[in-house]
């Protein structure tokens, strides 16, 4: 029986996605030897600081923690060289310099969440459903040079149902590519690696970092290219568009939860039609069902309370 490598592991990461899989580094008893993670930053209406998802588990673990402003800077590197980690694994985290990722002697591996090479990106459970895929993943590969393009270790398929939301799917992809970051590490302890190069094709999918522009809805397009638009952004950091309810100024409002009802029309498009406890919208082949939604200044609602207290326009449409 081959002896096992002896590993001491540094974890890189911030959100929630990240935490699961630090979790499980700790429950399956590897050494975290250190947890690199984003500075605090300002949050909520008071701005008081607020750390990483990352860093309040690693305080409840009592593990060493790093919150480096500038990964290239001399005094982190010498920090980092200080750890002695000879494993280095990432999870939603930010793009490493040359030296920190070359750093350790078996390598620095990053856990993405799409089935690479699809979908490189910061962004890829939601463009995932933003597209209409049926199916997507998680992917552990060996960081190089350039962004989610290095050596693929293992990866891992599962289905996207045709009502799945973002919050949905990136739970899922949490849980499983924890586990896969756990088959990927056990490799790496026996020696046992065998990865492969990204395959070179030319219909690559981006998924492009999201921003209030393509976040807001396009009233005109499919009814298919919609729906899946608002779920794929259901519920972060959530879809838009500006409500017309004849009024002075059109409202910016959030759309969360919907149905999509198929049935042919003549109604311009994003034209509102608000019944006693209904509230659709036209589009191109059909209506969109509002379930869920957030007017400025106000908490997010289900439209039967909505409709109780907020009186609609027969003229009032989604721009």
């Amino acid at each position: 029986m081959t002896k096992k490598r002896e590993l001491h592991i540094v974890f890189m990461g911030t959100p929630d996605f990240a935490v699961a899989t630090l979790k499980s580094l700790i429950d399956h008893d590897y050494n975290v030897v250190g947890v690199i993670t984003a500075p605090d930053r300002p949050a909520g209406r008071g701005q008081k600081l607020r750390a990483s998802a990352v860093k309040e588990f690693a305080l409840e673990q009592n593990l060493n923690i790093l919150q480096p402003t500038n990964l290239k800077a001399e005094s982190f590197i010498e920090e980092l060289k200080a750890l002695n980690a000879n494993l280095q694994i990432i999870v939603a985290f930010r793009m490493l310099p040359k030296v920190v990722w070359q750093m350790p002697e078996y390598g620095t591996f990053n856990l993405h969440a799409s089935l690479l090479p699809q979908y490189r990106g910061a962004a890829p459970i939601h463009w995932a459903i933003i597209n209409g895929e049926t199916k997507t993943g998680v992917t552990t590969f060996f960081i190089d040079e350039k962004i989610d393009t290095g050596a693929i270790i293992k990866s891992e398929e599962t289905a996207i149902g045709n009502k799945t939301t973002v919050g949905e799917l990136h739970d899922d992809l949490m849980t499983i590519g924890s586990a896969l970051v756990i088959k990927t590490v056990e490799q790496i302890e026996s020696d046992t690696i065998e990865t492969k190069i990204q395959p070179q094709t030319e219909d690559l999918k981006t998924a492009y970092k999201l921003n209030r522009d393509n976040c807001k809805i396009d009233w005109t397009q499919p009814i298919d290219t919609i729906y899946n638009k608002i779920r794929g952004l259901n519920p972060f950091p959530t879809a838009w568009c500006y409500l017309d309810n004849n009024e002075n100024k059109p409202l910016s409002v959030k759309i969360y939860g919907v149905e999509k009802v198929e049935e042919h029309h003549t109604i311009e498009t994003g034209k509102l039609i608000a019944t006693k406890d209904e509230l659709k919208v036209a589009c191109q082949g059909g209506y969109i069902n509002l379930m869920e939604i957030q007017l400025p200044g106000k908490r997010k609602m289900d439209v039967k309370s909505l409709l109780n207290g907020f009186n609609f326009s027969e003229s009032a449409k989604l721009l």
